[in-house]
């Protein structure tokens, strides 16, 4: 039974995960705060592969927009491979990585370390060889994630980014939105039924694409490569404003595209878009709580419950990992063990 999976049982995992971390780790993240008042950090570098990077684009958007920082993600091999590391200056360089072991993201931060950088690190596994490397470490407190595709480590280093930012804002309405986020986590978790009854038609499709934009371009770029690499199709993700600039001609009648459009600024602009993928004859879901954008996907994927947009794409996720899940069981193939992949991947 697909309940039996590890992979079906860490993505049920995550509403406590999150619950955990919001409970017990704003000690580590107001002494990294407060370190980032003191030292006038003026912008940040994010070191990180996989999952993990796809959450530091998350922090770009975050980051900038509730806090004015200007965020960077890090090229490692200029550190790893090349020897020709930049100049940090005043940053704060953070390592985001489940196991903290891959050696370019380390190259990373011994070399903001050597600089004089702040650093910090991201992880699952806090006395690991990147964490040894940061002046503050916050422990995202998942438990042990066993199946290959990560899920709860991934949302749990967005929670970890919301909350720096939160305690950067010192606003306690955005801290309260925050701490509520679990119990929508919880609800967009009851949309598993539904998704296991659409994915089979969806069992014999080889490519398509995921939209998002703003805060959840990240969620498209995850979720895209979810249905990699579990369920082994071709998944481009794009913002929907870099879709339209060439890659729209990709469109002919019945090309599967999965938009990511929660409630927020842009849902305005992303229900035209929808209008756009109709017109050119699209099969189109829809992961949404906005009733012009639902109304005109093929197939709606409703959220039971609305977030402010900066959280969204920790629940947003949810339904994707969800549909990867189901298609690759759908498919009889194992969602634990994907095939040519291992839990942890050190690049050089």
């Amino acid at each position: 039974m697909i309940s039996d999976t590890l992979l079906y049982q860490e993505i049920n995992q995550q509403p406590q995960a999150i619950q955990r971390l919001v409970e017990s780790e704003w000690s580590d993240v107001n002494a990294l705060a407060r370190a980032i008042r003191d030292r006038e950090v003026t912008h940040v570098v994010i070191a990180a592969r996989g999952t993990s990077d796809n959450a530091a684009i998350y922090a770009k958007y975050l980051l900038g927009a509730m806090n004015g920082l200007t965020v960077a993600l890090a090229t490692p091999s200029l550190f790893s491979l090349y020897k020709q590391p930049p100049r940090f200056n005043n940053a704060l360089v953070i390592g985001i990585s489940q196991s903290g072991k891959s050696p370019d993201i380390v190259s990373v931060l011994a070399e903001a370390r050597r600089q004089g950088a702040l650093t910090a690190v991201i992880t699952n596994t806090p006395d690991s060889d990147l964490a040894l490397l940061a002046d503050v470490v916050i422990d995202l407190l998942a438990g042990e994630e066993r199946a290959v595709a990560a899920t709860k480590t991934y949302t749990s280093s967005l929670a970890a980014i919301s909350m720096l930012s939160v305690s950067l804002a010192g606003d306690e309405s955005v801290t309260a939105a925050l701490k509520a986020i679990p119990n929508a986590m919880a609800s967009t978790l009851t949309m598993n039924d539904i998704i296991a009854q659409i994915a089979p038609r969806y069992r014999y499709m080889s490519r398509c694409v995921v939209i998002g934009r703003g805060y959840n371009y990240a969620t498209a770029v995850e979720l895209a490569l979810k249905m990699k690499e579990l369920t082994y199709t071709i998944v481009e993700p794009y913002s929907s404003a870099d879709f339209l600039h060439g890659p729209m001609a990709l469109l002919e009648p019945g090309f599967p595209v999965l938009v990511v459009a929660p409630s927020g600024v842009l849902e305005e602009t992303m229900a035209d878009f929808m209008a756009q993928l109709n017109k050119r004859q699209a099969e189109t879901i829809a992961i949404s709580d906005v009733p012009a954008i639902l109304e005109q996907a093929r197939i709606p994927l409703e959220l039971p419950q609305s977030v402010p947009e900066w959280l969204s794409p920790l629940v947003t996720i949810l339904p994707g990992q969800m549909l990867s899940l189901h298609l690759a069981a759908a498919r009889d193939y194992d969602v634990d063990s994907p095939r040519g992949l291992l839990k942890v991947t050190e690049t050089r």
